[in-house]
């Protein structure tokens, strides 16, 4: 009888994480964060998502390190499994690591007059360009007030609500919106009350018309005329 040699086990696959990451247990409460980074999205951005979902979820640093595995697919991945065995120490060398990869597709950080290049285009509502300016503000995290205000003034449309702006000149962001929300609302209001409106009713056109006073003075004068005798033959 034939003795075959026992199967000899395969070696797994080397990780780059250090094998203190590799032991340490994550407990079952961890949610993984619902963010994907496949090798094309901006990894300032990523890293930022991650960090907020994160800090709601807590963990530690061997956490931080095997969740945000989770979050990486595609050539993310190819890119992450050919980093030498043992490599990664710690979350921040991770993450170092990371930025430096993907630095092309990190996305150029905003100037202050980009908030110049948002206008109110035809057509759009001034809710919409209210929230595409306050989303660029908030971007560029400007203290410059009135510059603010100044690039609000000349991308909003002219119209009732820009004249007051020039009229009255506010002095900071937070009351243009307020200004700005109270003319939504009024706007708002208004169209609520047209439709509330009833439709207009309009006469039968069977109906007699009432008669105009020139057209009755006219027929009374008609009507006192002594009528001319009928000439009899003879």
């Amino acid at each position: 009888m034939d003795e075959r040699a026992p199967p000899i086990p395969t070696r797994a696959r080397p990780m780059p994480f250090s094998q203190a990451i590799m032991d340490a247990v994550i407990p079952t409460t961890s949610i993984c964060p619902k963010v994907t980074f496949t090798g094309v999205e901006d990894p300032e951005a990523h890293l930022t998502v991650f960090h907020t979902q994160m800090m709601l979820l807590g963990g530690s640093d061997v956490v931080y390190c095997k969740l945000f595995l989770s979050t990486v697919a595609g050539a993310a991945l190819d890119w992450f499994v050919s980093l030498p065995d043992g490599h990664i120490t710690s979350f921040d060398q991770f993450s170092t690591l990371f930025r430096e990869q993907y630095l092309v597709n990190r996305v150029p950080p905003p100037i202050s007059y980009d908030v110049f290049n948002v206008k109110q285009y035809h057509g759009k509502s001034l809710k919409e360009f209210l929230n595409r300016f306050g989303v660029q503000v908030v971007r560029l995290n400007t203290k410059d007030e009135a510059m603010t205000v100044h690039a609000f003034t000349k991308g909003v449309l002219l119209g009732s609500f820009s004249n007051s702006l020039i009229r009255c000149c506010p002095k900071t962001f937070c009351e243009i919106r307020r200004r700005a929300m109270a003319n939504i609302i009024a706007k708002d209001r208004v169209i609520e009350k047209c439709r509330s409106v009833g439709p207009v009713r309009h006469w039968a056109t069977g109906r007699p018309q009432p008669m105009r006073v020139h057209e009755a003075t006219t027929k009374k004068k008609d009507s006192g005329k002594q009528q001319p005798y009928e000439t009899r033959k003879p």
